[in-house]
């Protein structure tokens, strides 16, 4: 048995290029278009006046708003209009704020200590522009304290109102019950 020959896999597929997100030149199929760009008037022309002046600038013509009445079509590099597209969309992601959200957790007989060192931590986060999540995790039997849990979170709210504002009241689903608080003074 030859080790050196290569594996059989089948005919060979060709390379499937991925298709223009917009409609460029020839794929224009309005009879009119509304032409915009650097270096051209902009009006309403015919497609083929408005192929020949894109042809004359050696530039492509891309149609960006197909939906228009008549359609939006610009006069402009088509690779550089990508490109600047990709750009525009990074930076508006750059830009979007992420909300952070750290839970804290609580059992239903949770002592003074622990509630004023998670308390601490609670107010960090709060400080530092972070949304808080609050629940108390009731264990086999320990949901028909409840009443205790929902209490515990209403103290936490409580000593938090200066720095957090509640979002969410505490509220049991399932074997949790949940409270939201978000932060009273922007992120500085």
């Amino acid at each position: 048995m030859a080790l050196n020959k290569p594996f059989n896999r089948g005919p060979r597929l060709p390379f499937k290029k991925k298709e223009a997100e917009h409609n460029i030149n020839q794929f224009i199929r309005a009879q009119e278009v509304r032409l915009v760009g650097d270096n051209v008037e902009q009006g309403v022309y015919s497609l083929r006046d408005a192929l020949a002046i894109a042809a004359d600038l050696e530039l492509d013509l891309v149609e960006i708003s197909p939906n228009a009445v008549p359609p939006v079509c610009k006069v402009t590099d088509y690779n550089k209009f990508i490109y600047e597209q990709k750009k525009k969309l990074k930076e508006i992601k750059s830009n979007a704020k992420q909300t952070v959200i750290k839970e804290i957790r609580f059992g239903p007989n949770t002592d003074d200590h622990d509630f004023e060192f998670k308390l601490k931590h609670a107010i960090k986060f709060l400080e530092s522009g972070e949304k808080v999540r609050a629940y108390v995790h009731f264990k086999g039997r320990a949901i028909v304290y409840k009443e205790q849990g929902e209490i515990l979170l209403l103290r936490f709210a409580q000593a938090l109102e200066e720095v957090g504002k509640v979002e969410q009241l505490p509220k049991l689903e399932g074997k949790r019950m949940f409270l939201t608080l978000a932060p009273k003074a922007a992120k500085k």
